[in-house]
């Protein structure tokens, strides 16, 4: 009975390898390539929030359709991708101030896809949850006040707490990011793909205060559009 059982378990472990194995080799491995317009929604401890506009930007990486049903995929992948947002302040006509935040993430999404056939290709309809990792990015500040006009610029770096940032950096946010992601789109029979990405992120990213928790709210958000290919 003993031998029967260490068999029978060798024949399960044998079985798993082989079927992960063939789903393995079904993988479809692609890169994906495009334009973010991104942007933060910023509300103070008074629950006013910050006037800011779309900032473009771009994205690219790696992707893995991995099957998992008939027309059904699991699709992880690993992007770097720009976000942030721009502001456009007036003073009474007097002087304009307008700013660019630019952060650098590399992101994990992890898709779930439905991919029915369509003509001669597929479409492409998705969701599933993204995390990502603030890298660091740039800044920009541009003013104008009569004849005069003028600009600074610098870095940005991610942390958890302000007291912690360093003296010739802005800080954007803490450096760990979560949220949820939607895609639209379609596959050629080549293997050429275009979609519409779409993506709201779920966590307050505002940093401590020495050690308290912070009053304000930092949300990135965003959409885009990419063109993939699959190998």
């Amino acid at each position: 009975m003993k031998k029967k059982n260490q068999l029978l378990k060798a024949f399960m472990v044998a079985a798993a390898v082989s079927i992960s194995g063939a789903a393995m080799s079904q993988v479809e491995i692609g890169i994906r390539a495009g334009a973010n317009f991104s942007n933060a929604t910023i509300e103070d401890a008074n629950g006013d929030k910050t006037d800011t506009k779309l900032n473009p930007g771009w994205h690219a990486g790696v992707t893995f359709d991995i099957p998992v049903a008939d027309e059904f995929y699991v699709q992880p992948g690993a992007l770097f991708s720009t976000k942030g947002f721009k502001t456009d302040d007036d003073y009474y006509g007097v002087a304009n101030v307008s700013s660019k935040t630019t952060p650098y993430y590399v992101e994990v999404p992890i898709n779930f896809l439905y991919k029915p056939e369509l003509g001669t290709g597929k479409l492409l309809l998705g969701a599933g949850p993204y995390v990502a990792y603030g890298l660091g990015g740039k800044w920009k500040i541009d003013g104008s006040a009569g004849s005069y006009t003028g600009s600074t610029e610098g870095d940005l770096e991610f942390k958890n707490d302000r007291t912690d940032g360093s003296n010739d950096k802005a800080i954007y946010g803490k450096p760990f990011d979560a949220g949820a992601n939607l895609l639209f789109g379609y596959e050629f029979a080549n293997k050429l793909s275009f979609q519409l990405n779409g993506q709201l992120g779920l966590l307050n990213i505002a940093p401590k205060n020495d050690g308290e928790k912070p009053d304000e709210k930092i949300k990135n958000s965003g959409f885009g559009i990419s063109v993939g290919y699959k190998f």
